[in-house]
């Protein structure tokens, strides 16, 4: 009997994503498998510094971007090609499987509509989830929660960052807590061991999500959660295939793919998603960096994702194309993206009061989510 997406095992585990075609007693089994494994979670990471999203995931049929980045472009042999036109950095192998298995979705010249090039205002809009308002008290994550019910039968956190104090993107009336390790919690679980195959880069993203995946092995109360990484500004010496930039790359995505095989099953019910405050300027500066742009790109990784395709209309790097003659030029609003994933994943569909003043309605969704 066919099945409507895929059949995959996991830890020695059966996973099944899309059910409408399954046998009546694989459903049965599925419904009964109790509430961890129907409660929903949100992971959001930051990349601090504004990432080069061109370099990220290239567009390697696009004559422009070589001649504009004569020393710091990703050679098109090196690209690991995704549809033909876009291709990741080589640093990016560790994601490549998520892509193969569409488990992981692209969406390219996504951005805020504000176009400052200060990293405070625009890390700030962001995380507010109101471009171009320094009022708004609360972080749209904390507003994502409103409408949620808590997880049956839980009193655990229902929010939890990464760090010693509340992100901005948490802050508000809901509960939130910011916790290093798994004893800041006070929860059960303190046992919770790395599974197999959760291979870990060094450094601080990487023990950040280790330490994330524990919490929420350990707390099935965790719907959001936050976590970011630094050191995306390279103004000089970014590199191509090799420097500053496939460094950080590697780190990251080693790190997020370790992170996706920690949570085992439980990644079924979770989706990531990955943002930075703008994107990179499309010509490399003398200094062979680049500086403060304008769209960038966001990843969005989990079980219920609609994978191995790159969402958003591509705007073209021509200079009559590019915003203000220099960046890539937003298409997508970063609402759109998490308001999609806050509505069709978390089932909070009160998008009015998570991103007011912007028309997020299902209308508009990418519908990257199965």
């Amino acid at each position: 009997m066919p099945i409507t997406r895929r059949v995959f095992v996991r830890n020695g585990a059966l996973a099944l994503v899309g059910t409408s075609a399954l046998p009546v007693f694989l459903k049965r089994a599925i419904a009964v498998a109790g509430p961890a494994a129907r409660d929903k979670r949100l992971v959001v990471i930051f990349q601090r510094g504004a990432a080069d999203g061109l370099n990220m995931v290239v567009p390697h049929a696009e004559p422009a971007y070589y001649s504009m980045r004569p020393t710091i472009n990703i050679p098109r042999h090196a690209v690991l090609d995704l549809d033909g036109f876009f291709g990741l950095h080589p640093a990016l192998t560790p994601l490549q499987p998520l892509w193969k298995q569409r488990h992981l979705a692209i969406v390219h010249a996504a951005g805020s509509p504000d176009a400052t090039r200060s990293h405070f205002d625009a890390q700030d809009y962001m995380e507010s989830g109101t471009p171009g308002f320094k009022t708004t008290e609360e972080g749209w994550l904390n507003r994502a929660l409103h409408a949620v019910p808590a997880p049956n039968g839980s009193s655990g956190f229902r929010a939890i960052a990464l760090g010693h104090a509340l992100p901005r993107i948490l802050a508000g009336p809901e509960p939130a807590v910011a916790a290093n390790n798994i004893n800041d919690l006070r929860v059960g679980g303190r046992n919770s061991k790395t599974a197999p195959g959760a291979d870990y880069p060094r450094g601080y993203f990487g023990d950040s999500l280790r330490r994330l995946a524990q919490m929420i092995k350990a707390n099935s109360s965790v719907q959001v959660a936050f976590a970011d990484i630094g050191g995306w500004d390279h103004h000089a010496n970014q590199g191509g295939t090799q420097g500053q930039l496939a460094n950080l790359l590697r780190e990251f995505s080693g790190a997020l793919a370790a992170f996706w095989t920690d949570l085992g099953d439980l990644a079924e019910d979770t989706i990531v998603i990955t943002m930075s405050e703008f994107g990179r300027t499309a010509r490399e500066n003398s200094n062979r960096g680049t500086d403060h742009g304008h769209a960038n790109v966001m990843l969005v990784m989990g079980g219920r994702v609609k994978g191995g395709k790159v969402y958003g209309r591509w705007p073209g790097l021509e200079t009559s194309q590019l915003h203000e003659g220099r960046d890539l030029a937003v298409t997508t609003d970063f609402r759109r993206v998490l308001g999609e994933a806050v509505a069709q994943h978390l089932g909070n569909g009160q998008l009015d009061s998570v991103f007011p003043e912007f028309d997020n309605s299902p209308a508009n969704f990418l519908r990257f989510l199965g």
